[in-house]
């Protein structure tokens, strides 16, 4: 078994969920009568859970009972479009098949919330092996803090120096850091090399090859 081990984010890391994700909070301002947005608007929205999402959809306008009830009326709406243009990034499941063979121990740590993210995860990794599957939950802080973070660092018996944390954003290099672990930036998801760079990134990566590479060091 490898010495180290991996944490990825799913949303934008694992795999592109923006066009589905937009057009459910689309449908939902739609229905509630605020201004839509084009998709890709919402590669600075998502991030930090869906409640912020729908907030900076709506430029944050109205108060907490109009966003919860655009809260649950999401909730109804994404349940159906969860994978309807959901696909895995290119390389992702190569990666997973040489991490497999190596018995690397993997987990997941996404602000999506977690009943969303066991159903994607079932969805497109059910043949995978995971230690920890975490979305956001209402008991445990969502990403930038460590804690959800630091309680996986548990579950995979590593320090935390020895766990690289992988993802898309500024959120996601944040959390690595309030963790100690090590900050990987992929270049295919949500947002750009300087927002990474700028938020601690130890290594960026454009394919998966080189994620492998640095995993495997």
């Amino acid at each position: 078994m490898s010495q180290k081990a991996v944490i990825f984010d799913l949303d934008g890391t694992l795999i592109d969920s923006l066009e589905d994700l937009a057009n459910s909070v689309n449908q939902t301002l739609r229905e509630f009568g605020f201004k839509t947005h084009e998709i890709n608007a919402y590669k600075y929205f998502i991030g930090d859970g869906v409640k912020i999402l729908l907030k900076r959809a709506i430029a944050d306008t109205v108060n907490e009972q109009t966003i919860a009830k655009l809260h649950e009326r999401f909730k109804v709406i994404y349940k159906k479009e969860i994978d309807t243009r959901t696909k895995v990034y290119d390389g992702i499941y190569e990666l997973f098949n040489k991490l497999e063979k190596q018995d690397y121990q993997k987990a997941i740590l996404s602000n999506k919330p977690h009943n969303f993210t066991l159903n994607c995860m079932d969805k497109f990794f059910k043949d995978y092996s995971f230690v920890n599957i975490s979305g956001q939950k209402d008991t445990i802080a969502k990403k930038p803090d460590a804690q959800a973070a630091l309680l996986i660092a548990n579950e995979l018996k590593k320090d935390v120096k020895d766990i690289y944390f992988v993802g898309d954003t500024k959120i996601d290099m944040q959390t690595a850091k309030n963790a100690g672990m090590i900050a990987i930036g992929v270049l295919w998801g949500f947002r750009d090399e300087k927002e990474l760079r700028e938020n601690g990134a130890d290594f960026i990566v454009s394919n998966t090859n080189e994620l492998y590479n640095i995993l495997i060091s």
